[in-house]
């Protein structure tokens, strides 16, 4: 997927004038955030499950080369074949080399994020081979030529009629007339569409919400069960991963499960949760005959031990999404890249450069929301604030920002001068707002007040104040 994130302004203003989008962002925001609330609520020990999620991924993080090599053993010795990939490039390449091993024309993919990071698909169809999303709301943003707009729910911007539009326009033969007018009638579609599909691919890939070091397993979870029969039907099984997915345990993975339900979708625990460990053995009834991990890198031990380290923590699911107040009015191709809201906005800078991504970290109001709800309690607002101090140092902010934030800088190491800058800055700005108490218009402001007022200052600044106040 090519990156927009630089027109994200642009992207922005479309989304907001959207009123189809908005409607559906309404819907989805509130249903996911209430969700979650409930499901927290009748958790009592969930500080206790966050805490202890916490610390099984920074322990990992901390031993991260360990326990992937201890990852790989396993894979080795239940059969399986591990392939390592430091680029998007080189882990297209070794998804490819396993598909045309196998002699396949059709591949039956589930829903995969690191699938989108790395454009697998595009990579796939280049090589001639038919690639299908298996999960319903990949299919339909496949058949829309779209990518997803949430990492959980990737079609939530669209709504049920354009769904039906689109499977109409798809799907239709002359003569079919099954009416496509309820949620019901378009799942039944897609999965009579899809069944096809799973019986005639030769390849399934997978994605892995985790990976356990002491059995070699991997992990999914999903509420329909596409994740199942990509990796069972079809003769070759391939997963795909990022490194930051392993966890040590069995136990340790349970955890994490428990967490990642509640904060995605608001359930206990989702519908499946399957692990698969190496290929079908004599014993099992069904299965793939080869297993493979396509492990990717790209970028993420750059990250180790540096400034945004704790963005290795995330376990993916959503819920800074749902609770962003920009997200929540944007939607998530706004931010034109493969990880929308607040944990895009500290992934995308790093993945396709900063200069690119720039705008992602400064699209937020550092509300805190992202951060309250985060199984992971990753600090993103700090890590967000991280991005546009790079962005200031690295002089890659626009000129005039760099020159007002020096000015202020400039300022604030002078205690007289501050005070006095200040002092005047606020006698100005109540002459501006001539006694209303709030601007309607205010110049370098614009932008701010064509969408709300802005209160005036007081009459002095608090540093005056609590002078005149301590001499009482």
């Amino acid at each position: 997927m090519k990156s927009t994130t630089h027109a994200f302004s642009d992207n922005a203003r479309r989304a907001l004038h959207d009123a189809t989008l908005q409607q559906a962002l309404a819907k989805a925001g509130i249903g996911f955030v209430d969700k979650r609330r409930s499901a927290i609520a009748e958790l009592p020990e969930y500080d206790a499950l966050r805490a202890a999620g916490r610390a099984i991924k920074d322990h990992t993080l901390a031993n991260l080369g360990h326990y992937l090599l201890r990852f790989e053993q396993q894979v080795l010795a239940s059969g399986g074949k591990l392939h390592w990939a430091e680029t998007p490039e080189q882990a297209n390449a070794a998804v490819l080399g396993i598909c045309q091993g196998a002699g396949a024309k059709r591949v039956a993919k589930g829903k995969s994020m690191v699938g989108e990071e790395i454009a697998i698909n595009a990579a796939l169809e280049g090589a001639g081979l038919d690639v299908v999303e298996t999960d319903l709301g990949e299919y339909i943003i496949q058949i829309a030529h779209e990518p997803p707009s949430h990492i959980i729910a990737p079609a939530v911007h669209k709504t049920r009629a354009q769904i039906a539009e689109l499977f109409e326009a798809q799907h239709r033969q002359p003569g079919l007339t099954r009416p496509l007018e309820t949620v019901p009638q378009i799942v039944d579609e897609a999965r009579q569409i899809l069944r096809d599909k799973f019986l005639s691919s030769e390849v399934g890939i997978t994605g892995a919400n985790f990976l356990i070091a002491e059995t070699g397993s991997t992990v999914i979870v999903t509420n329909e069960g596409n994740g199942d029969l990509s990796a069972t039907l079809p003769r070759v099984h391939i997963v795909l991963a990022s490194i930051e997915k392993v966890v040590p345990t069995l136990e340790d993975a349970s955890v994490l499960l428990r967490l990642l339900a509640r904060s995605a979708t608001g359930q206990e625990i989702t519908s499946y949760t399957t692990f698969f460990t190496g290929p079908r053995r004599d014993e099992d009834v069904d299965g793939p005959q080869e297993f493979h991990v396509v492990l990717v890198d790209n970028g993420r031990s750059r990250m180790l031990g540096g400034a945004y380290h704790e963005m290795l923590r995330c376990i993916r699911c959503g819920a800074c999404l749902n609770h962003c107040p920009v997200y929540g009015a944007v939607g998530g191709h706004a931010y034109g890249w493969v990880y929308p809201g607040p944990m895009g906005a500290v992934l995308t800078p790093l993945m396709v450069g900063l200069e690119e991504g720039r705008a992602l970290p400064n699209a937020s109001t550092l509300c805190g929301r992202c951060e309250e709800v985060c199984p992971m309690s990753i600090p993103l607002p700090k890590l967000l604030r991280e991005h546009r101090r790079q962005e200031f140092t690295r002089s890659i902010a626009p000129p005039r920002s760099r020159w007002a934030l020096a000015a202020w800088a400039f300022c604030a190491r002078r205690p007289r001068l501050y005070r006095w800058v200040m002092r005047a800055g606020v006698v100005l700005l109540n002459r501006l707002s001539g006694g209303r108490g709030r601007f309607r218009s205010l110049p370098l402001a614009q932008a701010w007040t064509a969408a709300r007022d802005l209160p005036a200052p007081q009459r002095d600044t608090f540093m005056a104040q609590w002078q005149r106040r301590s001499k009482t």
